[in-house]
């Protein structure tokens, strides 16, 4: 099957071919033929596998057949999406598809200017990609209005819910009209899921080419166990191994990436860093480096686990194992790339055994040990509440599960 026998509007399917896109993936094939009948969709599927098109290609057909223009402040098609990079990474997606017509494609992410995306947004947008923060920000001040929008997308929905982005959902959900068109696309489907679908999605058609917490099966993943003050010798000494390629290192926190940067840096390492306490354009300057070769390491926060989408990327390094088990499947998501091959290395010290047991358990599968052995138990430090007795806030590091998604959004 290709584009044209989905029955996409013919110039939309001329300029996929124009930029080689002539077969649709799996996804695609089993989600645009819904959209396009005006059913809203629930999408699962592995990171890299094309869910952009998947929900984009149905709205820009529908707005090119419809042939008219927004009016001013007015939204036609809003995709909300929880980080920075995954926004722009849509938007210069979108803008890819719909160059030479006349749709308008907007992008609203904060740590950029207000000023300048109220002014573009005051002449009226047909497909408006946005973080929900920035979005609610702008709708205060009454830079659009949503009373028009007739698409609703929500991108990488669980890791929303993680970010704690469900009350700033709940506001907007109200300003959007009941008669609309809603898709809901993911990677993993935790169990709290099934109350964003319910709220936002009418009778969907549920979407699923991979089982949910599936890796990419072209991903060569390994374990190596290795205590943590000597985890970034071991780093450097893999980096110095590998023979070429981009590498993608992920860090627990922005300290922590800041400094690792620093330290592959003294190493002779070309590296660079994105993480919440970088500006837009830092973040942006730094990822276009990356994406050309300048650098060679990308040392991040999970606000790169989404989002980044460089083919070069041949070897994704897990630092720090994540609090959140899903994460570490979006992680290495960021290699393997639309067919390629790619390879998967995690560091797990004393204190992270607990994650590594919920990443394993959320894959359904152990990640093969290349380096040291397992740490017992009583290897492993004590995670203490604030009362000292390990209670529950001491559940989890860094905090109870509020603060922690409090960090979380303020990094995305």
């Amino acid at each position: 099957m290709d584009f044209d026998m989905l029955g996409l509007h013919p110039r939309l399917v001329k300029k996929l071919a124009e930029q080689g896109i002539t077969d649709p993936t799996p996804i695609q094939t089993q989600a645009i033929p819904h959209a396009m009948n005006g059913r809203d969709v629930m999408g699962l599927a592995q990171t890299g596998t094309g869910k952009t098109a998947a929900f984009g290609l149905p709205m820009i057909d529908a707005l090119l057949k419809a042939g008219t223009k927004p009016a001013p402040k007015t939204v036609r098609g809003l995709i909300l999406a929880p980080t920075r990079e995954l926004a722009k990474q849509i938007a210069d997606n979108l803008r890819d598809y719909t160059q030479g017509t006349h749709l308008k494609i907007n992008l609203v992410v904060g740590g950029a200017g207000i000023v300048g995306q109220t002014q573009r947004l005051a002449r009226g947008t047909d497909l408006l990609v946005a973080t929900p923060g920035r979005l609610i920000d702008l709708l205060d001040r009454r830079a659009l209005t949503l009373g028009q929008t007739q698409y609703l997308v929500l991108d990488e929905a669980d890791q929303m819910l993680d970010l704690g982005f469900i009350h700033a959902l709940r506001k907007i959900a109200p300003l959007l009209p009941e008669d609309r068109q809603s898709m809901l696309f993911s990677a993993t489907m935790p169990k709290h899921m099934g109350e964003l679908a319910k709220a936002y999605l009418r009778d969907p058609v549920r979407v699923e080419v991979s089982p949910p917490g599936k890796v990419a099966d072209k991903i060569n993943q390994s374990l190596h166990f290795v205590a943590q003050p000597e985890k970034s010798a071991k780093l450097i000494e893999m980096l110095g191994a590998q023979d070429s390629g981009l590498s993608l290192v992920f860090s627990r926190t922005k300290h922590g990436a800041e400094r690792l940067k620093k330290q592959l840096e003294a190493a002779g390492i070309n590296a660079g860093s994105i993480h919440g306490n970088k500006s837009q354009g830092q973040r942006e300057r730094a990822i276009r480096a990356f994406r050309s070769g300048e650098l060679d390491v990308m040392v991040a926060t999970d606000v790169a686990a989404r989002g980044i989408d460089i083919p070069g990327i041949t070897h994704v390094y897990n630092y720090d194992l994540p609090n959140v088990a899903e994460n570490y499947i979006h992680r290495i998501g960021r290699t393997a790339r639309a067919g390629r091959a790619g390879t998967a290395i995690a560091f797990c010290s004393a204190a992270e055994m607990s994650e590594l047991r919920a990443i394993q358990k959320a894959m359904k599968a152990d990640i093969p040990v290349e380096g040291g052995a397992p740490w017992a138990v009583e290897d492993a430090p004590k995670k203490k509440g604030r009362g000292g007795g390990g209670g529950r806030r001491g559940g989890q590091p860094g905090g109870d599960r509020r603060r922690n998604q409090r960090r979380r959004r303020k990094a995305a």
